[in-house]
């Protein structure tokens, strides 16, 4: 009778890199069994064959193949997929590889805009004179809705109305709520025109004060993320020791209007501060 080679649970897991624990947790799943355990010390030992076994399992999983895939496999006494689960674990992997690809490129873009931000002047404090606005009050369903309601409302009303702006233009937005609505947000639109005009249902034209100084960032990405900015602006706020003493606007430079890549739209946050 031929010698049969016997190992110990931590011998094979040294031989096979894999380490106790995972051999643990393939005997609970009862995929991978000691061939014997010592009733008395409680050993367990494995074979030369359960080390292909375990190949068999590693090649499979990094496959994309599930333990419990892996189980019924083994249990048919073939451990090696069919041509038909082959083909619809390729399908599930070019999902995957869609959705990667997807993660990557959004990923791109936004290092890319992050660079394009670094860039640029990220602060400058200016002073913003005083101007006349047609300015526009909604409540909006969410701040996406921001662009259409300027393409598809103001802008067309703007134009009946014979408003002229001044080069380069200036517009921005005030938020009316006293905190966060991610839906049903107040948000008054205001653009400058060169004089007050009369007033329609939709637009109403308005003289601001100038604001003295006001600590100037731009933003660059969807408006979903002003957060990011609000973030680095106020804490430059405070180290500059500024003092933020009335409403931000938000003035858009470039957006759905002239740039459908959200990546890319251009705006600039205004903190008045003294």
């Amino acid at each position: 009778m031929s010698y049969k080679t016997k190992l110990k649970i931590g011998e094979f897991s040294q031989l096979m890199q894999v380490t106790v624990k995972t051999l643990r947790h393939y005997e609970q799943k009862g995929l991978l069994t000691p061939d014997e355990v010592d009733e008395r010390t409680g050993y367990r030992y494995y074979t030369v064959g359960q080390m292909q076994t375990l190949q068999t399992i590693r090649d499979l999983q990094q496959l994309g193949f599930s333990l419990d895939e892996i189980k019924d496999l083994c249990h048919s006494h073939s451990c090696t997929p069919s041509i038909r689960q082959l083909t619809e674990k390729i399908k599930e992997t070019e999902v995957v590889l869609r959705q990667l690809i997807a993660r990557r490129n959004r990923l791109l873009k936004m290092r890319n805009a992050r660079k394009e931000m670094k860039t640029m002047e990220k602060f400058s404090i200016q002073t913003l004179p005083e101007i006349i606005v047609a300015s526009h009050r909604e409540i909006l369903p969410d701040y996406a809705a921001i662009g259409p309601m300027c393409v598809n409302t103001i802008a067309p009303e703007m134009q009946r109305l014979g408003c002229k702006c001044p080069s380069p233009g200036y517009c921005f937005t005030i938020e009316h709520d006293m905190e966060y609505k991610p839906t049903n947000a107040d948000i008054e639109y205001c653009e400058q025109v060169e004089e007050m005009g009369q007033d329609s249902a939709i637009i109403q034209f308005k003289r601001l004060p100038a604001v003295p100084k006001a600590l100037c960032m731009k933003h660059v990405g969807p408006y979903e993320r002003f957060y990011e900015s609000f973030i680095e602006a106020f804490r430059y706020i405070d180290e500059q020791g500024y003092k933020p003493v009335g409403q931000h606007r938000t003035c858009y430079i470039d957006g759905v209007w002239n740039q459908k890549d959200p990546e890319k739209w251009l705006s600039v946050i205004q903190i008045p501060i003294e």
